[in-house]
């Protein structure tokens, strides 16, 4: 039975964080910085989906048939800026009841939130075939590119959390939820997946600390021969 009273605590945590945050003005980045930023991602973005489309348009072929028949789209909750919850949009690589299936085994879920809330592909029942190739090759991220253009996340910055993780940032969450979450960002590029907490957490509030275009396109073209290379995917 879900700890309703936890999660009500947990939330007006983000919220308490959110107004201290507001209270204190903290805004390390500078306008200009903030503004060319944005322009960057609408542009990036668009791009990125025009040129991506015949990909979107095959591997949604891909969920008619199968196992894998079902929504294109799998949109989970996070936590982005100033403590605001979105759905985050990823090519769906799980089978559609996921999150009971992974709840319903106590010692697995167990296991999943004291390895980082992750799982290693062989022993994940979620993952679909068609999944584990989109995850390895990174192309189940693709359509944050719709978040980018909605305004709820960046082209770079810190990864975006599940609420439950935010207790990994609690010492500098203020700072952490003033920042817009990103596609990639500098803990992809230092190991992504391999890197668990709190070492992903430090990688994070790096990034916070040095943010600026000469690190922004260090991590964006990083993330390419990465990508390419499939490291730290699954």
């Amino acid at each position: 039975m879900r700890d309703t009273g936890s999660k009500k605590n947990s939330s007006s945590h983000v919220q308490l964080a959110v107004l201290n945050a507001s209270q204190a003005g903290i805004q390390k980045q500078s306008i200009l910085y903030l503004v060319i930023k944005r322009a960057i991602d609408i542009i990036g973005a668009l791009a990125g989906l025009m040129l991506t489309a015949p990909i979107f348009i095959l591997i949604s072929f891909m969920y008619l048939f199968g196992e894998n028949k079902g929504p294109v789209f799998f949109g989970q909750v996070r936590v982005g800026q100033n403590g605001k919850m979105f759905k985050m949009y990823k090519f769906r690589s799980m089978i559609e009841n996921a999150e009971q299936l992974l709840k319903s085994d106590k010692a697995l879920y167990k296991k999943y939130l004291e390895n980082n809330y992750k799982l290693e592909p062989e022993e994940d029942p979620r993952i679909t075939n068609i999944g584990r190739f989109l995850r390895k090759t990174s192309l189940d991220e693709l359509p944050q590119l719709i978040n980018v253009l909605r305004g709820d996340m960046s082209l770079v910055g810190p990864r975006p959390v599940i609420e439950e993780e935010l207790k990994e940032y609690n010492h500098r969450l203020i700072e952490f939820l003033n920042v817009k979450p990103g596609v990639t960002g500098y803990w992809q590029i230092c190991g992504r997946s391999d890197v668990g907490y709190p070492e992903r957490a430090d990688l994070e509030f790096y990034y916070i600390d040095h943010q600026g275009f000469k690190l922004d396109i260090k991590i964006l073209v990083n993330t390419i021969v990465l990508v390419v290379n499939r490291k730290g995917a699954y």
